[in-house]
């Protein structure tokens, strides 16, 4: 059986003493050398009052990407419907399919900031880290919006309104509409040109068991389950799915997987690449916003105090550190126990050129297994 196929997620990270204008550069640098390395997709997510983070304009970053590739298939991961409207979006991605060719991923997630005034979640008896079949899914992260935070500061200045996550499921319907050129509106047909007919590849994003991983099922749209950032309840998204599944786009399940990696030259190097990762997420859970991404020097000199590195401690333990050999076994950990079709990589280091690296290094390691599991496959078959 050949190894499932490999992706990119780039949040276009900022180094610190950097900025955001070389960040968006470093993207389109990124999506190059990922394309020319063999990654089937380049997606952007989008995140807004961050200052550590460039990918708040996620489609015109995807633009930017097309235009500087050729056959790597780009999208985003999501586009936050509660942010825009589904006309906006799915003209949006009919023009790119216009302008580049029908190569582009729409992936669709609720919303990344609350609306003002949108109730705390429900906090039940968490259970405790597990490891299951050699992968570790630490106890569910309860995330709390708290009053006068950046995150709620989103929801203000994105106009988000009690009940715009209700909503999502009807949101979906119009854009599948949009593109299958098949809206209306009483009796009349409603032309939303250029998105009818557009040929756009639809997901949906969840991190947990809940309506995202439901709507994507009922639809038989395909699914992308979150371990990256929220590794407790990755399993809990993708059985949710596929419970839920009925035939619609699709005529099976077909999930893909996140994960946070860092790939150096040997372990050593890895992990001095990977100093930072806990203050840069303590940054983002605390509410405060992204920080820019610190040096490893920094990052050694100021380590985060018990209480902040405990409330990270799940997504530390979570990201695949190493060698690309170490880390392309913790990645074929991972397909097993999700079951992923596809496995989406993201990986955020203060250097640029580490980064690239880190990729073509996991790059290379996936197409000798690859190789190998093909070598295997034919020996097999004449055997019989």
């Amino acid at each position: 059986m050949s190894v499932v196929p490999l992706s990119v997620l780039d949040l276009v990270p900022v180094p610190s003493g950097s900025s955001p204008a070389t960040a968006l550069r470093n993207t389109v640098d990124l999506a190059g050398a990922a394309e020319r390395a063999g990654y089937a997709r380049y997606w952007l997510a989008e995140h807004h009052l961050n200052p550590g983070v460039a990918g708040s304009a996620p489609t015109i970053v995807i633009g930017a990407v097309a235009a500087a590739t050729s056959t790597i298939r780009v999208g985003s991961a999501a586009t936050l419907v509660g942010n825009v409207r589904a006309l906006q979006i799915a003209e949006t991605f009919g023009t790119l399919t216009g302008l580049y060719g029908p190569r582009f991923d729409l992936g669709l997630g609720r919303s990344g900031a609350p609306a003002p005034g949108t109730p705390a979640p429900t906090v039940t008896a968490p259970r405790g880290d597990e490891v299951v079949d050699g992968l570790l899914v630490p106890a569910p992260f309860v995330f709390h919006v708290a009053p006068g935070s950046r995150f709620a500061l989103q929801g203000e200045l994105l106009g988000r309104v009690p009940g715009d996550v209700e909503r999502f499921d009807g949101e979906l319907e119009h854009i599948l509409a949009f593109l299958g050129g098949t809206f209306t509106r009483g009796d009349e047909l409603v032309d939303a040109t250029p998105a009818a007919g557009a040929e756009v590849e639809l997901w949906i994003h969840g991190s947990t068991g809940g309506a995202s991983a439901r709507a994507a099922g009922a639809l038989g749209l395909p699914y992308g389950a979150s371990y990256h950032s929220s590794p407790g309840t990755v399993l809990d998204s993708v059985r949710a799915y596929r419970d839920a599944f009925r035939p619609g786009v699709l005529e099976a399940p077909h999930v893909i997987v996140s994960a946070d990696v860092v790939v150096g030259r040997d372990a050593d190097e890895a992990g001095e690449l990977g100093l930072g990762y806990d203050r840069w997420v303590h940054s983002i859970r605390s509410g405060v916003g992204a920080i820019a991404y610190p040096t490893p020097a920094w990052a050694r000199a100021n380590p985060l105090d018990g209480a902040s590195a405990e409330a990270v401690a799940d997504r530390v333990a979570t990201r695949f550190v190493g060698d690309a050999a170490t880390v392309g076994d913790q990645l074929e950990t991972l397909r097993r126990v999700t079951g992923a079709d596809e496995l989406l990589v993201t990986t955020v280091t203060h250097d640029h050129a580490a980064r690239v690296r880190s990729y073509e290094l996991l790059a290379a390691e996936w197409t000798a297994r690859d190789a190998q599991s093909a070598r295997q496959d034919t020996t097999v078959t004449e055997a019989a």
